[in-house]
């Protein structure tokens, strides 16, 4: 096998000299549909490789070779187009391309299996053809095909219109077919949107059936925040009217002392004018006097009671 700059090397001379497909390098390896895969990430599995390498053509075969205790794989594979121009493509395009870090390295090769080894690839287009085997049993005759059959058998062999009239035939049956894959494919096709509209159905009815679940539970929201605004309002109201009742005590307390105080003042006030009055009434003179003494006393209680 060659190394990945001799390959590159290779197709830059051919490039340059403008080599016909026929005198290509590649043509030594007609006889194989079959190429070399090294320098894979171990992470990778079949399914991941046949991925990247049916970008070039149908890949039918697939043995990536793993550890016989371990299970894990080795870095290397081997795998078959079912066209042998695609691995042309392949080595070309693919050999020299970095994966997660690791350098592949793709070329031609004559894989053939050892004797007495156990198989250990993958076959991809075996079930396939299998499956449309299957269905093909499964279909019932076309109209076309049914008269293809009947042209073929009953006809007279000496006409010469025979072998045209089955050709014609034929070319109904293959357009029939054609149409009947087609609508199997428009069938597919319905049956994934009806799927994607029955899953929008459900996500549609979940959302009814959440729906008042979400209702009750804003309800719910909604009354426990007007109870709580209901009970900062009664603590406020209520801290309102404690301290309204307690300024309106305060106020009366004080009235009460003031007028407690008054009344202590004005009986000394009215105990003092009397013990002068009666000092002044027994002095001489005390029918002239007692008018004036008795604006005095109004003049000194009211000062007095102006007094802090």
């Amino acid at each position: 096998m060659n190394s990945i700059r001799q390959i590159q090397d290779l197709n830059k001379r051919e490039l340059e000299n403008n080599v016909s497909p026929e005198a290509s390098w590649h043509a030594d390896y007609r006889d194989t549909a079959y190429i070399y895969i090294g320098g894979l990430p171990f992470e990778l599995s079949e399914g991941d490789v046949v991925i990247i390498f049916s970008q070039f053509g149908e890949p039918t075969y697939i043995n990536l070779i793993r550890d016989k205790e371990t299970g894990k794989s080795r870095g290397f594979a081997f795998l078959k187009y079912e066209d042998q121009r695609s691995t042309d493509l392949a080595v070309d395009n693919l050999g020299g391309s970095v994966i997660m870090g690791r350098t592949l390295k793709v070329d031609h090769t004559r894989y053939k299996k050892k004797d007495g080894e156990e198989e250990t690839g993958h076959f991809l287009a075996e079930t396939t053809k299998e499956h449309e085997s299957e269905e093909e049993e499964q279909r019932p005759m076309l109209r076309e095909e049914r008269e293809l059959a009947k042209l073929i058998q009953e006809h007279d062999e000496d006409d010469p219109m025979k072998a045209f009239l089955i050709e014609e035939k034929k070319e109904e049956v293959a357009k029939a077919l054609a149409r009947l894959k087609d609508g199997k494919n428009m069938e597919k096709v319905h049956k994934h949107r009806h799927r994607h509209h029955g899953s929008h159905r459900s996500r549609d009815k979940e959302r009814d059936e959440e729906r008042p679940k979400r209702s009750s539970q804003r309800r719910e929201e909604r009354d426990r925040r007007r109870s709580r605004s209901r009970d900062d309002v009664a603590e406020r109201e209520s801290g309102r009217y404690s301290g309204h009742r307690r300024d309106r005590d305060r106020m009366r307390s004080r009235s009460r002392e003031d007028g407690k105080r008054g009344d202590e003042r004005r009986k000394t006030y009215e105990q003092e004018d009397l013990d002068d009055y009666k000092k002044r009434s027994r002095s001489p003179g005390r029918v002239s006097y007692k008018r004036i003494h008795d604006r005095e006393r109004d003049d000194k209680y009211q000062r007095k009671r102006r007094e802090p």
